[in-house]
């Protein structure tokens, strides 16, 4: 790689020659059972450790709950320095660093929550080497003060975490993103790595060039969650459906719903408490005060829904949120894949749940047609919502066509709406060639063309006030399709919209109107297969709620594969340890996962140690942990021993 040595500013002191590749991985396994309490690392996490702690280059990509935070602890830990951490949000800071200094790392955030004497002795400790890392939001991190203190001080590494925020294609560019390749030019000796858990073949070019890591050592990890099962379902009522889907499915778990918009965000969190479910809502437009307070209650309290739009989330390290649900379609699989990535970050079952309707596909293709970017950006923004189009359209495994998104290939899983509940399919050439026809007739008789409603009407044969205003009563189209619902004929719609067999004029106010291969169609020249509306009853759905309610994340849920329940003893003494956490949580006001993940105290119940060496063999149980709670934890599993 090349630099501009004129604008280069040496670190004061450069890290230590990395020893041999042996005793590096040996001494990162030490600190990942030692500091972390895990016995083994996963994946392809050795491999980048060992790249970085080296002084070596890497972009990662894994999967959201893959252990992305670990390949950069690891190695600041084992180099001379501390170890910088970009990281895009602040009000998310302050978890991570508590969570390192639980496990008795000595890690720090600044940022603009800290009070000038705080900030003061973060430098201090800084230029000191009291530090093992430092985060850093990306505004902070460029301005000139920032710049000449990281001079000033030994550096391990920098991470840039979220690094998908410096593509313009992506799902959440971020334009301060762009300006990092100042820390290839400045620092030219630290290694760096950039992760990111969602970007496709051109978003991982895109980062590469812009970070100045074209040379970097590149880690693709599988993008598959096989603990997330993906459900789309048809948008009939869709906050009814949201209200039966948490009720049956997840009641009393940690949830988050996202919008397109602020008040819909608003309107539905409100909606949602009203009818017996806890909700926060969260957007940009809030005061920010009372946007980190909703923030910190998700995070620390037990059970709450987050209504949000895509604002929040982004680096969320809350393990046991269950569910993600979309009242909105996202503008590409990776937004999908992302969002829908903040559930079961444990491991352990979660859903990923989306209303689909006609609406979204008007309305995504309305933002792109809009929006003031010029024809490239239009191009590729309409290329990734016809991806997310074909994922909520498919017929097969959903799993499948996210995964081949990404470039992965895979099998159907199982775990997916599609699989457990295999989509009706019939022959719609017919009903397709009678909806063009009713469109293009519409148009001709009136000289200007008209939306959904209207054309459904005519279809239909009803002849209100608006049909038999423009004389479209007397059309050989009206009635012609009276034997479908209007429903049916919103599913058909949507879907020809999906495949672009019809066409939606956004200038004029939504008008339907034809396309190159809609006149195909009308020729007879192509047949189309489209999924039968499914209209399931309330009482099946709470029936396959019951049916998966384990499944989903409950309680009694095994840890390895959801599907062993506790027996009564071990349950019992896996509730005394959760209200035992609570109590540390809230005493020390962390969240309950930073003090033990759920995971970590229903192994703990199983196996019940009775001694300090056996409780320190459990996963998730360091040194410090074992130190600051094993006495604690001994009393309530040894409380039944005479």
């Amino acid at each position: 790689m090349s630099n501009d040595s004129a604008s280069v500013l040496e670190p004061a002191a450069p890290a230590r020659p990395a020893a041999p590749a042996s005793a590096l991985a040996e001494a990162a396994l030490a600190i990942l059972r030692r500091t972390f309490g895990y016995d083994a690392f996963r994946g392809s996490q050795a491999a980048i450790i060992e790249q970085v702690a080296s002084g070596g280059d890497a972009l990662v990509l894994m999967p959201t709950g893959g252990g992305k935070s670990l390949c950069y602890q690891i190695p600041a830990l084992l180099r001379d320095g501390v170890g910088v951490v970009i990281s895009p949000l602040i009000a998310l800071m302050q978890d991570q660093v508590d969570a390192l200094r639980e496990v008795g790392v000595r890690a720090a955030f600044l940022n603009s929550t800290l009070s000038g004497r705080d900030a003061a002795a973060v430098e201090r400790a800084l230029r000191t080497g009291d530090l093992d890392l430092l985060y850093v939001a990306p505004e902070r991190l460029l301005t000139p003060r920032c710049l000449e203190l990281l001079a000033d001080a030994p550096i391990a590494l920098f991470a840039i975490d979220e690094a998908h925020c410096v593509s313009q294609w992506g799902h959440d560019f971020r334009p301060e993103y762009l300006q990092l390749s100042v820390l290839h030019e400045r620092f030219p000796n630290v290694p760096r790595i950039a992760l990111t858990a969602t970007a496709d073949a051109l978003t991982r070019r895109e980062i590469a060039q812009r970070l100045g890591l074209e040379q970097a050592r590149e880690f693709v990890s599988s993008f598959d969650r096989p603990n997330i099962r993906y459900r789309i379902v048809e948008k009939l009522d869709a906050r009814k459906q949201l209200l039966e889907f948490i009720g049956n499915e997840h009641a009393g778990q940690a949830g988050i719903v996202y919008c397109a918009s602020r008040a819909k965000v608003e309107d539905t969190a409100q909606w949602l408490d009203k009818h017996g479910v806890p909700a926060l809502p969260y957007h940009a437009g809030m005061d920010a005060a009372v946007r980190a307070t909703h923030q910190a209650r998700f995070l620390r309290e037990e059970g709450l829904v987050m209504v949000a739009t895509i604002a929040f989330g982004m680096g969320i390290d809350k393990p046991d949120v269950r569910f993600v649900a979309h009242l909105d379609m996202p503008r590409s699989v990776e937004g999908y894949y992302q969002e829908t990535g903040r559930a079961g970050r444990d491991d352990l079952p979660a859903q990923a749940w989306m209303a689909y309707g006609l609406a979204d596909v008007v309305q995504q293709r309305r933002f792109i047609e809009q929006s003031e970017s010029d024809d490239a950006h239009k191009r590729i923004s309409n290329a990734k919502l016809d991806a997310m189009l074909g994922l909520a359209e498919t017929i097969e495994c959903r799993r499948i066509q996210l995964l081949a998104y990404f470039g992965e290939a895979s099998q159907p899983c199982g775990n997916c709406d599609n699989c457990l509940e295999p989509p009706i399919t019939w022959d719609a050439t017919e009903a397709a060639r009678k909806l063009l026809s009713c469109v293009y007739r519409v148009r001709q008789a009136s000289g200007f063309g008209f939306g959904a409603q209207h054309v459904i009407a005519v279809l239909r044969g009803q002849a209100n006030a608006r049909v038999t205003q423009y004389g479209h009563e007397t059309l050989s189209t009206f009635g012609i399709g009276a034997d479908l619902s209007e429903a049916e004929w919103r599913s058909v719609l949507r879907q020809m919209i999906a495949r672009g067999l019809v066409g939606v004029d956004h200038d004029h106010h939504q008008v339907l109107m034809l396309t190159e291969d809609s006149r195909a169609m009308l020729r007879g020249e192509t047949t189309l297969a489209l999924r039968k509306l499914a209209l399931e009853s309330a009482a099946a759905r709470k029936r396959r709620g019951a049916r998966s309610s384990t499944r989903a994340g409950s309680e009694t849920a095994d840890a390895g594969d959801g599907d062993e329940v506790l027996d009564a003893a071990t349950q019992a003494l896996f509730d005394r340890l959760r209200e035992w956490r609570r109590g540390i949580a809230s005493t020390r006001q962390l969240p309950s996962y930073v003090v033990f993940h759920d995971a970590t105290l229903r192994e703990i119940a199983r196996r019940r140690p009775r001694d300090l060496a056996a409780l320190a063999l459990i996963s998730g149980v360091g040194q410090r942990k074992l130190e600051s709670y094993g006495d604690d934890i001994l009393t309530l599993t040894t409380a039944d021993e005479e």
